[in-house]
């Protein structure tokens, strides 16, 4: 008889790419805070086992998609998040590269991520993130600021009206793209799936 756990009873495992993107920070002249806030979100988030792959790069466009091709199609990421290079200075070429390796892009997540934005500060419209699909992968461009990039993840619950953050779209569109089953802690983010995409909440 199998000593192994019957099907679904054990979450998926996830591989994630995160990669921030700035030419300082790369080169050490200050120690990078985009890839630690973003996987202590996700940490608190996930209910998922999470295998890391994190990459810490300047701001030039073909290092940019090169590294992004190479999570996705050698390191397997089903999910890949970029932090830094959105804006509109000469350096920010983040969206550029980032489409410029797209299958499919998806432009409800940048949409929402300046919305969330904009109740804080008017700036927001100068910001350029996209979300993109590559094969079986989602890539999503991210603020570069920690706060920042936990409320567009998680969104702003509390406020009136809330704002529903991004995360929560994230597990089903990487079902609909083949990809592991992402469960979320409902405390930080719930995920919303529709009820024939549903698996058997776990206790």
């Amino acid at each position: 008889m199998s000593d192994s756990p019957p099907i679904g009873s054990v979450p998926d495992r996830v591989r994630i790419g995160l990669v921030s993107i700035s030419d300082r920070a790369s080169a050490g002249v200050y120690e990078d805070k985009g890839i630690p806030a973003l996987q202590d979100w996700l940490s608190r988030a996930l209910r998922n086992p999470v295998e890391w792959e994190t990459r810490l790069i300047p701001d030039e466009q073909p290092t940019i998609s090169a590294t992004l091709c190479e999570l996705v199609d050698t390191a397997l990421c089903d999910l890949v998040l970029t932090t830094g290079g959105t804006g509109p200075a000469l350096r920010d070429v983040t969206p550029e590269a980032t489409l410029a390796v797209a299958h499919k892009e998806m432009p409800g997540f940048g949409e929402q991520m300046r919305q969330i934005s904009l109740r804080f500060v008017p700036t927001a419209i100068l910001s350029r993130q996209v979300a993109v699909i590559r094969g079986h992968a989602l890539i999503i461009n991210l603020p570069g600021q920690p706060k920042a990039i936990a409320e567009t993840l998680e969104g702003l619950p509390q406020a009136q009206p809330p704002a529903p953050g991004i995360f929560a779209a994230v597990p089903y569109c990487i079902d609909l793209i083949g990809g592991p089953y992402l469960e979320t802690d409902d405390k930080v983010c719930k995920a919303f799936r529709p009820k024939s995409a549903q698996r058997t909440p776990r206790p």
